[in-house]
């Protein structure tokens, strides 16, 4: 780790030294990693850092290395940042997230130093879920887009979630699905003049939740492509990340009802409820779009992806047949 890294690890924490450095994942295509740095001499036991380094040539897993690619994983970076020190900070227990200590912008270099959760009371990171712990998550996601319902912010995406239409053009140009190619602006427009816009996560998969040891409680991280949208697209791609197609056939109407409940509840702890029924009206009808919109995405990134399964097939159909 570089000098320089390490000074700003300790005068961010007030720690005396690192006495162990592990690797927690490498970035995607190569842009850096993020370690775990645990401490002494400091009340902060532990750190995890983000260590961004713009690399100069890109080493993406599906061959997406183009300049608009570089461009947006860079401002995505950039975004994270100006999330944490603006309205991250407005995040209670209700939707729980890393507190940022230290950030730096260099420009090829990026860097955050975060609490890590695995001391906090959030050491477990699961690839399968039980009903309930999909439903800890929805609960999440509910307060998350409850606290910044109506909330706009010129330092986040203008539209956020990773696969948003306008900096996806060449897997709009690479996609297979020529009806729904043809359909993708529309549908995108759909979801962009939601009258109920929210703040979204804009990548809550379950690999992005890290769970308490009985599974109750949840804290979100990677907020890269937090943005502006409707809430039903974080609860559609949090959907497809731990359901299989069957699961989602069966659990859909009880799942949704759960969110919906949820929202409610803290829209009226947060006094935002007056427009709660609206809200719910305007969401459910646009749920099948936020799949579609995500279908539409795998469709030119990675045909034949096992999302793309018999649930979302149905939906996109209803929806391209409802925009004829």
């Amino acid at each position: 780790m570089k000098a320089q890294i390490e000074e700003s690890i300790l005068n961010a924490t007030g720690a005396e030294r690192i006495i162990k450095t592990t690797l927690i994942q490498e970035l995607w295509s190569g842009y850096g990693k993020i370690l775990r740095c645990k401490l002494e001499g400091s009340s902060v036991v532990s750190v995890v850092v983000k260590h961004v380094q713009l690399p100069t040539t890109a080493n993406h897993p599906k061959g997406w290395n183009t300049n608009k690619s570089h461009k947006r994983k860079h401002k995505s970076y950039q975004v994270e940042i100006n999330w944490y020190t603006g309205l991250a900070k407005q995040c209670d227990k209700t939707c729980r997230i890393p507190e940022l200590y230290h950030s730096q912008d260099n420009g090829e270099e990026l860097l955050m130093i975060l609490e890590d959760l695995n001391t906090s009371g959030y050491p477990e990171r699961k690839s399968i879920l039980s009903h309930s712990e999909i439903k800890t998550c929805l609960n999440w996601l509910a307060n998350f887009h409850a606290r910044f319902m109506h909330v706009q912010d010129e330092d986040l995406w203008e539209v956020g979630s990773y696969w948003h239409l306008s900096t996806r053009p060449d897997e709009l140009e690479a996609m297979l699905d020529k009806e729904l190619q043809v359909a993708a602006p529309k549908i995108d427009m759909v979801l962009n003049s939601s009258k109920f816009q929210t703040v979204i996560h804009g990548d809550a998969k379950l690999a992005n939740f890290c769970f308490s040891n009985d599974g109750k409680m949840v804290s979100a991280v990677d907020f890269q492509y937090v943005g502006h949208g409707c809430g039903m697209k974080d609860v559609a791609y949090f959907l497809s990340s731990c359901l299989e197609e069957d699961e989602l056939h069966q659990a859909e109407s009880t799942l949704l009802a759960f969110y919906f409940e949820a929202l409610r509840s803290s829209l009226l702890r947060l006094g935002k409820d007056k427009d709660f029924q609206k809200i719910k009206t305007e969401w459910t009808r646009l749920y099948p779009y936020a799949w579609t919109d995500f279908y539409r995405f795998l469709d030119g990134w990675s045909p034949g992806h096992w999302k793309m399964n018999s649930y979302n097939k149905s939906i996109k159909n209803k929806v391209l047949k409802s925009l004829h």
